[in-house]
Order: structure tokens, then sequence, then C-alpha cells
């Protein structure tokens, strides 16, 4: 699996798939799988059972996984949806780089 460039608190627009376009945070990100969790994309209906915490039960609506290649950060700096490129920073430190501004995030 090739390395994800979108991390846990991300903001990023959907690419493809019924929700193309959308834009939303990154709430999970699960790189063995290459897969992310989108905040208000990928709404899926799951029944649930009764248990001590949720005394009703019923059918609730949640973020499901989608594949981390449909998805595109967006550069906080400029707030285009853009490429990420890699660079070394001050102290030697791995960066992520917007490809459209070259700001370091």
């Amino acid at each position: 699996m090739a390395k994800m460039n979108v991390k846990k608190g991300d903001k990023v627009v959907v690419l493809s798939g019924k929700d193309k376009g959308k834009e939303g945070e990154v709430l999970v990100a699960k790189p063995s799988e290459g897969k992310v969790i989108v905040e208000g994309v990928a709404i899926v209906k799951k029944a649930t059972r009764p248990t001590p915490a949720n005394q009703q039960g019923g059918i609730i609506e949640q973020e499901a996984a989608i594949d981390a290649s449909n998805v595109m950060l967006i550069c906080p700096s400029c707030g285009k949806p853009t490429r990420v490129g890699h660079a070394k920073d001050a102290e030697g430190k791995k960066v992520r780089v917007c490809k459209k501004c070259n700001a370091q995030f």
C-alpha cells in the first residue's frame, strides 16, 4: 500500500463517488487499509441493538470509510485542493509541502 498524504484533522475534498465535491475534516485515518473517514461524507445507516449505554437501539447514521485516493488535501494557506510534496524543514524534519503555493504544513 502506498503512503497516505492525509492525516487526522486535515481538511479534504472528495474527488469521486456519490459525495463528489463535498469538503470535510478527516476524523480517522487508516494507513494500513488505505482508507479515511471524512466528516459528513459517505453516510450509511446502521442497525444497532439496545445496550445499557443506548437503551433505545434502532437505526443510526454514521460515516463510512472511503479510499484515501478519492480525497485531495486542501492547503491551509492558499485554500485550494492540492497535491502534496515532501521537503525538509530547518531542523531537518520531513514536512508536507503544497505543490501550488509551496507552503509547509
